[in-house]
C-alpha cells in the first residue's frame, strides 16, 4: 500500500504500471474484491458525474437563489465563438459549475473529494473527453487516478474546509484532476506528482468562506477556478516544468496552514467574503434573525 505520492510514483515505475493501474489493485486488495466490481463501482461514479454535468448545463437553480443558470450563460458563450481562454478551458468550467450548480440544487452529485468540490474533477475529464474522445475505460482510469491522489491528501493532512479551508477541497480537488490530465494525456507518473504539485501550490492558503454558511457563494466559482488551475499545472507539468517543492511537501505545508487558519476561515461563515455587508446581508435575507 502506498502512503505517499513518492511512493505511488515508485511503485507505478518500478511495476511499470499506470497510477490508476497501482489505484484499482490496491482497492481490490482493501476491499477484496474482483476487478470487475471495483471497476463497476467507478464506472457508476462517473453515470453520476454525467447526469450531473448535464442537469447542470440544463440549468438548475438553489432553493435560496444564490446560485443557478451560470453554467448555461458559460455554454452559451462558448457557443458564439468569442471566448479569450479556449474552449477546453471554458468548456471545464461549465462543467465545473454544472456540477456544483446540481449540489447547491440539492441534486445527486459524486463528492471528489468532497461535495463542495465536486466540480474540478468532472470538469476537466468530461471536458478532455471533447477534446479527445476517450473510451469509457479511459475516462474511469481518469477517476481511479484521482482517487489514488486523493488518498494521499486525506490520509497525510486533510480534505476538509471545516478543518483546512477552501485549500483542502478545491485545492485539492484541482491537484487531483491536473495529475490525472496527465496521465490522461500519456505523461509519466512523475509529470503527474509535478502537476499535483504545481496545481495544489497554486491554492495553498485558500479560505473556507461561504456565504450564509452556505455551500454555494464562492463554491460554485472557485469550482470553476480550480478547473482552470488544472489544466494550467497539467500543461506546465507536460511541458517539462518540474515543482521546485515535492508533492508530497505541499501536501505537508498545506497541513499546516490549515493548522494555523483562524476558525472564521474555515467553513463557518464567519469570516471572509461571508462577512462583507453584501454576505451579511444575504444571510439576513435567507434566514432572518434565526
Amino acid at each position: 500500500m502506498f502512503n505517499s505520492i513518492a511512493q505511488l510514483i515508485d511503485m507505478a515505475n518500478s511495476e511499470n504500471k499506470s497510477i490508476s493501474e497501482i489505484m484499482i489493485e490496491q482497492e481490490m486488495r482493501v476491499s477484496k474484491r474482483s476487478y470487475l466490481e471495483v471497476y463497476q463501482d467507478m464506472e457508476r461514479n462517473l453515470d453520476v458525474m454525467q447526469n450531473a454535468v448535464d442537469e447542470g448545463i440544463g440549468g438548475v437553480a438553489s432553493k435560496t437563489g444564490l446560485t443557478g443558470h451560470d453554467a448555461v450563460k458559460m455554454k452559451k458563450y462558448i457557443e458564439s465563438g468569442k471566448g479569450l481562454s479556449g474552449d477546453m478551458n471554458l468548456l471545464a468550467i461549465a462543467y465545473a459549475v454544472s456540477t456544483n450548480e446540481v449540489n447547491a440544487a440539492m441534486g445527486k452529485i459524486c463528492a471528489t473529494p468532497t461535495a463542495g468540490s465536486a466540480g474540478v474533477v468532472p470538469g476537466v475529464l468530461f471536458a478532455l473527453n471533447e477534446q479527445r474522445d476517450l473510451s469509457k475505460e479511459d475516462m474511469v482510469r481518469f477517476l481511479f487516478t484521482s482517487g489514488a491522489l486523493g488518498f494521499v491528501v486525506a490520509n497525510n493532512a486533510s480534505i476538509s474546509g471545516a478543518a483546512g479551508g477552501c485549500q483542502a477541497e478545491v485545492g485539492s480537488a484541482s491537484a487531483m484532476a491536473a495529475a490525472s490530465l496527465v496521465e490522461a494525456a500519456g505523461g509519466t507518473p512523475e509529470k503527474s506528482g509535478h502537476a499535483f504539485a504545481i496545481a495544489l501550490k497554486n491554492m495553498l492558503g485558500l479560505v473556507c468562506d461561504p456565504v450564509a454558511g452556505l455551500v454555494e457563494v464562492p463554491c460554485v466559482k472557485r469550482n470553476a477556478a480550480g478547473a482552470s488551475n488544472a489544466l494550467t499545472a497539467a500543461d506546465m507539468a507536460l511541458a517539462g516544468i518540474e515543482s521546485r517543492i515535492p508533492a508530497d511537501e505541499v501536501i505537508e505545508a498545506m497541513y499546516k496552514i490549515g493548522l494555523t487558519m483562524p476558525s472564521a476561515l474555515r467553513e463557518t461563515g464567519r469570516g471572509g467574503l461571508a462577512a462583507t455587508p453584501t454576505g451579511n446581508r444575504l444571510m439576513q435575507e435567507i434566514f432572518g434573525d434565526e
